[in-house]
């Protein structure tokens, strides 16, 4: 079986991007009106020539999203468990570099986050840490998940890669899907942005959909870092990931994010910034690919915008999150991986979600299922 790392080197960064910037009306009229979408397609509607056609590939959005979600809108809450990290990585505020005060939680301040988490309804819950192996191990993890593992019906991860035995031991413990974002897929500037670490090996990170797709992990989720390098080739290198992914691991679920660089401690702020109208055509562009994809917004984004994205393609949303361990109730204090954008609590959010005509949902998922 071809590996994800052979089909990715057939393809040429300048290549992917010079194709995209071709592409015109006649190009994109094409994908809006096909039946079947390909990933040509795909780079027609993230085009620029593909604005002027937004309100149209909004309009489909909608109606495909409605068609395969219904009128539904899961909520869930990130917990941070740590944020010791081993990485220098130049656009996040855990880098190793940074000097701030590190903390991974003990079990009983495990406790008290989920105690206040559960205060505003979640049932599920994204684990993240920063990526320190002497520490952040598979058996904290394992630990952790004992202690969580009683009071939410999904738990998904969002971790340092792992080997695909660790993979399979967390699957096992109750682990439903993980999370984990090539951040870019410019092979030769990766480095760059990772100077030091496990994560600079671009070849192990590109991999690790591989490994958590051979255990038979439920659901696997990806994205890049909006603002790192160009957006629109990025995301057809996670397109073409995506499509990867589920012709060879058919039976798994698969989720996109789309984090955009924000301000944090030690984060140096690149020129390839991505509006707000090309994050809309680009989340759109996605579903108009893949009808089946869920679609995560995270709290990133400001209030304004995700009000306005619910509708065109979302299926799942956080709120009320905090990106610092022990955010919502041990240490309010402690360094953030990033500042948030919406600030809005689980409950307001519920309440806009509904208003707009749309189910919030709590829990979709059951350990007996």
């Amino acid at each position: 079986m071809k590996s994800f790392k052979e089909v990715f080197d057939q393809y040429s960064w300048k290549e992917v991007q010079a194709s995209i910037a071709a592409k015109t009306s006649v190009d994109v009229e094409a994908a809006l009106a096909s039946l079947h979408r390909t990933l040509d397609d795909f780079k027609a509607l993230i085009s620029p020539a593909a604005l002027p056609y937004l309100e149209q590939m909004a309009q489909q959005s909608h109606q495909l999203t409605k068609k395969r979600f219904g009128n539904t809108i899961q909520l869930f809450a990130p917990m941070y468990l740590s944020n010791e990290c081993n990485n220098i990585c130049t656009y996040c505020g855990f880098s190793f570099d940074n000097k701030i005060r590190r903390k991974t939680l003990s079990t009983a301040e495990i406790l008290q986050e989920i105690n206040e988490i559960k205060k505003h309804g979640f049932q599920h819950i994204l684990l993240v840490t920063g990526e320190a192996n002497h520490t952040v191990h598979v058996d904290y993890f394992l630990k952790a998940l004992q202690i969580i593992k009683p009071h939410f019906s999904n738990m998904s991860i969002e971790v340092q890669p792992l080997e695909e035995e660790e993979y399979r031991t967390l699957h096992k413990a109750g682990i439903y899907s993980v999370l984990v974002y090539q951040e870019t897929y410019h092979k030769d500037k990766y480095r760059d942005y990772h100077t030091k670490g496990k994560k600079s090996n671009f070849y192990y990170r590109l991999e690790t959909p591989d490994r958590i797709g051979r255990v038979g992990m439920h659901k696997i989720g990806l994205g890049v870092l909006l603002g790192l390098e160009d957006w629109r080739t990025d995301s057809f290198f996670c397109a073409l990931h995506l499509d990867y992914l589920q012709k060879t691991y058919w039976q798994t679920k698969y989720s996109l994010s789309f984090p955009r660089i924000r301000p944090a401690e030690g984060v140096h702020l690149t020129d390839h910034d991505i509006r707000d109208k090309e994050l809309v055509q680009l989340i759109c562009a996605y579903r108009l690919l893949n009808e089946n994809v869920e679609i995560s917004i995270s709290t990133r984004e400001t209030e304004s915008f995700r009000n306005h994205i619910l509708k065109l393609g979302t299926t799942t949303i956080s709120a009320g999150s905090k990106t610092n361990p022990g955010g919502y109730a041990v240490d309010p204090e402690s360094l953030e991986q990033f500042e948030i954008s919406d600030e809005r609590s689980a409950e307001q959010m519920a309440t806009v979600i509904a208003e707009q005509g749309y189910e919030p949902v709590w829990k979709d998922w059951g350990k007996n299922f």
